[in-house]
């Protein structure tokens, strides 16, 4: 997707309007759209590298990016999200290869995530393995997977 602008910040950097895009966009997808009532705003925001991309001035695209240590022993990456009017793109693609690189900022390093299971075949195809019993959180079924880095 041309025009495409990525911005990497902390919790902090984050200015009032890019914060209240991104609990929008998470909500209008994660509780809306898939029709889940949870707790998104689970406290870790402020420990987390938070992902933007941008197109026109639009959040379009987000996720949260963690180090090791703060959600897995190793790196992880979560809240992955992006506009139902993107999709189709490959903007989806471009974000977790995004995520990886800016995780992967010091060279290669393992990362976990808890995937959607629906989405096995996506994580697949940027080196996610399933390495766990599949799990059932807020009512979807998740995945554990691991990216060796």
């Amino acid at each position: 997707m041309a025009g495409l602008v990525w911005e990497f910040k902390t919790f902090g950097a984050l200015t009032k309007a890019e914060l209240y895009a991104a609990l929008q966009l998470r909500a209008e997808v994660f509780v809306v759209e898939q029709a889940c009532a949870f707790q998104d705003l689970d406290g870790s925001d402020d420990r987390a590298m938070h992902l933007l991309g941008l197109h026109g001035g639009e959040l379009v695209a987000y996720a949260r990016c963690f180090e090791p240590g703060v959600k897995f022993a190793e790196a992880s990456i979560g809240r992955v999200v992006t506009r139902a009017s993107v999709r189709g793109t490959g903007i989806g693609h471009v974000l977790m290869r995004e995520a990886i690189a800016r995780l992967q900022h010091g060279g290669a390093q393992p990362i976990r995530i808890g995937a959607q299971a629906r989405l096995q075949l996506f994580y697949l195809q940027h080196g996610f393995v399933d390495v766990g019993a599949p799990y059932v959180e807020d009512g979807i079924d998740h995945l554990e997977m691991l990216r060796s880095g």
